[in-house]
């Protein structure tokens, strides 16, 4: 009898545990422009009879779906259509989802042009892609890292497959700006680059990213100090039923996520994890041996319907240790930068609602070290650098709406920053092209100041044209050239509700890197300046399916350049880790002047098909450009970044709602680099004259979902460059084998995840 109480015990747990429950929908629609809730609009499950309206807050529940993914539309009279696909629901937890409908002011003929599955900010026409949480996370190759997924945008280009360098529109690495949830954030990356925002690894976790936007040209006024691109995340907010969690392993790390209501006017989500790297690279022999943590936590308090205030914490240790057990690894070592890294993220933000608009109140603080050093093989140190940057921003947004075909937005910000810097070359250092760096040491501590102030109007008129133009003013003290002024506009001619024209001109300008200001006399620097010049066309094929082109220029000047190496323009840096083996050019250590200048153009290709009744998403893109800079020696030379040809295709199919297939193709030409001679040595007549071979590669993923009664069992398998091309990145001299060798990318490298929602 005892047996069979038992018996029926595992059996009542089991079915409960295996047994699939109906899943929920909850959500929200606002007005974009005003936040303010919007009543009675209409939600429906796309090919399907279910739906909701939304309640007197703007609130929605959807219950008694089974898991799987869905294709969400939200309807009100006035406003533009907007659709939510990838809406993956699981047994798990409730899945929100928010809506911002913008009002409709361009109708043609009677026909409404809705903003289908494409909608974007009124205020951003041109060079914009969002991503939703869900096509980041199953982007093949893409380590579920936001950074990693923005490879298949045209105009972007990677400059390592190790690395998150990312080089929009010919731009250097250290040209993008990033937002976490508003908040400026210097570099998102695990083991950045000083100066420059590439890294190995994105440190924000993806679970809780609800969306991200990425412009790669001619944002408004609103973006100000960086002059190619724009990537602004968003965070979701925390449940709101229960306390709920998931545990996981990924590609690269493993880790655990706690998220939850505290009250029923806050909720808040946590998570922290740890690579596991430094296990495999222990188990392989590795000379080099990376290991990280990181840890984000986000608060949400709602004072009422017109009140709501959050805070934000980011934080990562990221270390480099060294196996220094043979001669062969001492040499190997020897051409590594090592870099001990501590970084957080601080922000707190107050969002007031206003009867036609809002108004945001920010202040955010960025602090991160640098603890880099090189060594040669005897471990006699090459190079030494403490560094501590750490900002303080306060800043405020306020958007207006006029009328229905109008708003005005106003902003302004101040920025306190420390920069202390302990830097040492025991020795002058010898470049590989015979320059020496005469710094052997400094130790400075400098506060400077920034301040910004925008104005942003938009209006449609003859319900065609939307026209938006701006006025940006920036303050930076330690400069000679303290205050700048950029103007910018951009217009949008709706020619029939498929296709519309788009232009946008304007001046974008950037201040130097703080690490540059540390040579004595380089306050002499002005802000880099870029004119650029964008034009576009967009059709809408079906509400799932666009196909864009756009043209780009953009002409650079005032780009800092080297005295001492008159063939330098620091346009030509920033990217992987830096060191001796790049003479250390992205430090600027040495006297500087804005005598650089450059040109990159281009034209850009691309359709991109969201899922929606058909299974099948994907999106293929085809760029070709050309950049070239010029440095103090008045010689035009192609751009370090240069890659003519840029070609990706990706996509995948969406099988019984738990299966998921896809894969990814890169093709893209290679980039420039200066030959290598004996002992290492190169010749400036040869700078940037030489093209390393064609980069190509396929990736493939599959990912299955299990939902059970209370928890979510989400595994996937992801293979990177499943025929193992050994693609190159550069030539170094090896000085065990006295000759130049090729530096090989991974081959063939698969990874598995596991990962369980509770």
């Amino acid at each position: 009898m005892k047996k069979i109480k038992i018996t029926l015990m595992i059996i009542f747990i089991t079915a409960n545990l295996f047994a699939q429950s109906n899943a929920v929908i909850t959500g929200s629609v606002i007005d974009k422009t005003t936040k303010q809730p919007l009543v009675g609009v209409n939600i429906i499950l796309v090919g399907t009879t279910i739906g909701a309206a939304t309640d007197l807050e703007g609130n929605f529940i959807i219950n008694n779906l089974e898991p799987g993914s869905y294709i969400l539309k939200a309807s009100y009279l006035g406003f533009r259509d907007e659709s939510k696909t990838d809406v993956m629901i699981s047994s798990s937890r409730p899945m929100h989802v928010n809506f911002e409908l913008t009002e409709s002011t361009i109708n043609l003929e009677g026909v409404t042009v809705t903003a289908g599955y494409y909608n974007q900010e009124i205020t951003e026409p041109l060079s914009v892609t969002s991503f939703s949480n869900e096509e980041i996370r199953r982007t093949p190759g893409g380590f579920e890292d936001v950074l990693r997924s923005l490879s298949l945008i045209p105009g972007v280009a990677k400059q390592s497959g190790g690395r998150n360098d990312l080089v929009v529109r010919g731009g250097s690495p250290a040209e993008n700006l990033y937002l976490l949830d508003g908040f400026v954030v210097p570099n998102i990356n695990h083991f950045a680059t000083q100066g420059a925002t590439g890294g190995t690894n994105s440190y924000v976790d993806l679970d809780f990213i609800e969306n991200s936007t990425f412009s790669t040209g001619g944002f408004s006024v609103k973006y100000g100090d960086k002059l190619s691109s724009v990537l602004g995340i968003n965070l979701r907010e925390g449940r709101t039923d229960r306390i709920g969690g998931k545990a996981l392993i990924s590609a690269t790390s493993f880790g655990f996520n706690l998220e939850g209501p505290i009250t029923q006017n806050d909720n808040f989500i946590f998570s922290v994890r740890r690579s596991y790297l430094d296990f495999l690279f222990n188990a392989f022999g590795f000379s080099f041996v990376p290991q990280y943590y990181d840890m984000l936590f986000k608060y949400n308090y709602n004072f009422n319907n017109n009140n709501k205030l959050s805070v934000l914490f980011v934080g990562t240790l990221d270390d480099v240790n060294f196996n220094n057990e043979t001669n062969e690894d001492l040499v190997d070592n020897a051409r590594i930068l090592a870099n001990s890294q501590r970084q957080y993220t601080f922000g707190t933000s107050y969002q007031l609602l206003l009867k036609n608009g809002f108004a945001n109140f920010r202040f955010g603080r960025n602090y991160i070290t640098y603890d880099n050093s090189q060594r040669d093989s005897l471990l006699n140190p090459i190079f030494l650098n403490k560094s501590k940057e750490a900002t303080n921003e306060f800043s405020g947004d306020l958007i207006l709406k006029l009328n229905k075909n109008s708003e005005i937005n106003f902003g302004l910000g101040y920025t306190l920053i420390r920069s202390r810097n302990e830097i040492e070359f025991p020795d002058d250092f010898v470049t590989s092209f015979g320059d020496v760096l005469t710094l052997n040491y400094v130790n400075n501590d400098n506060y400077y100041h920034k301040a910004n102030i925008y104005a942003l109007y938009n209006t449609t008129l003859f319900e065609r044209f939307v026209i938006n133009a701006g006025l940006r003013g920036e303050y930076f003290n330690p400069l000679e050239t303290k205050f700048t002024v950029s103007p910018r506009a951009s217009f949008k001619y709706v020619a029939s509700p498929v296709v519309s024209l788009n232009l946008s001109v304007g001046i974008f300008r950037q201040t130097p890197s703080y690490i540059w200001l540390v040579y004595p006399g380089n306050n002499n620097l002005e802000p880099i300046k870029v004119e650029q010049f964008i034009f576009g066309a967009d059709h809408i094929f079906d509400e799932s399916t666009r196909f864009k082109i756009e043209m780009f220029y953009k002409n650079y000047s005032k780009y800092a350049a080297s005295q001492l190496r008159n063939y330098l323009v620091l346009a030509n840096s920033g990217s992987g880790f830096g060191g001796s083996e790049d003479n250390y050019s992205s430090f600027g250590l040495e006297p500087l002047v804005s005598g650089g200048t450059g040109i990159s153009k281009g034209i850009e290709i691309s359709v991109q098909k969201k899922s929606s009744d058909s299974p099948i998403y994907g999106i293929a893109s085809l760029t070709y450009s050309q950049t070239e800079f010029t440095a103090l020696d008045e010689i035009e030379r192609v751009g370090q970044y240069n890659q003519n040809w840029i070609f990706n295709l990706s996509g995948g199919y969406i099988w019984q709602n738990s299966w998921i297939f896809s894969a990814k193709f890169r093709f893209a030409s290679g980039f420039p680099y200066t030959p290598i001679h004996q002992f290492g040595s190169q010749n400036v007549s040869e700078y940037l004259t030489e093209q390393l071979p064609i980069n190509h590669a396929l990736d493939i993923r599959v990912d299955k979902i299990w939902n059970f009664s209370s928890i979510t069992l989400i595994t996937y398998i992801d293979i990177q460059n499943i025929y193992s091309r050994k693609n190159i990145n550069g030539y170094r001299w090896d000085f065990n084998e006295n000759k130049a060798v090729e530096q090989e990318e991974f081959g063939l490298l698969p990874s598995i995840g596991v990962s369980i929602e509770f």
